[in-house]
């Protein structure tokens, strides 16, 4: 694998640190904006407004320090608000949900990531999920990257294969879930046991702010 992570560390708190608010914050949302990258009913995962299908065996980056969580209110398929910040920092707080909103603020937690193979080399994407399924798998990654950085804090980024799982509802049917797959872990600026290429670093972007830099896209999911 070449031309590997490309996240600005300046400014970030130390690894250690993260790896606490990982484990301590995480855990809390039980409960578990806008999604850039997302899995739809079907397992798939995609990504962008044309729900670009995500090639089967890409790798992608994780940012260990872009781990977010906060609440998000969602009325009729329409973001009405949201309210995201990094696990190192307490849930936000709240004031009344917006109209339109039947489930009022629901909890949500995301995390950034950046595909490191294939056709969507380069793409930075933005994962967030209220689902409870996917709130779980999110807290099992961040749970797997605060134990890995206690253990070896110079490698804190996991390089994984988004995927799903299933089971089977009652009333529902088959229910899917995301997966993450960790593949391999690397340095801040890329590097690993077996190669050290030098990069660029980019600080993750507030959530607010994020937006996918996406090639031409290059087919739809079905």
């Amino acid at each position: 694998m070449s031309n590997l992570t490309t996240f600005k560390s300046a400014g970030l708190p130390a690894v250690q640190d993260l790896a606490k608010a990982l484990r301590a914050n995480l855990s809390k949302t039980n409960d578990v904006g806008v999604v850039i990258a997302k899995m739809d009913k079907t397992g798939h995962w995609t990504f962008g407004a044309d729900q670009t299908g995500v090639e089967k065996d890409s790798e992608w980056a994780i940012n260990p320090f872009s781990f977010v969580h906060g609440f998000v209110a969602w009325g009729a398929g329409q973001l009405l608000g949201e309210k995201m910040v990094s696990v190192t920092q307490p849930l936000p707080a709240l004031e009344a949900a917006p109209d339109g909103a039947p489930k009022g603020w629901e909890q949500q937690i995301g995390f950034a990531m950046k595909c490191m193979s294939g056709s969507d080399e380069g793409l930075e994407a933005r994962f967030a999920t209220a689902s409870l399924g996917g709130k779980r798998a999110v807290q099992e990654l961040g749970t797997d990257v605060s134990e890995h950085i206690i253990a070896d804090p110079s490698t804190p980024v996991a390089i994984v294969k988004l995927k799903s799982s299933h089971y089977v509802h009652d009333k529902f049917g088959k229910i899917f879930i995301p997966e993450f797959e960790i593949l391999n872990w690397v340095s801040m600026d890329g590097g690993s046991d077996e190669e050290q290429p030098e990069l660029e670093l980019e600080e993750p972007p507030m959530v607010d702010e994020v937006e996918a830099v996406a090639p031409t896209r290059r087919r739809r999911a079905v």
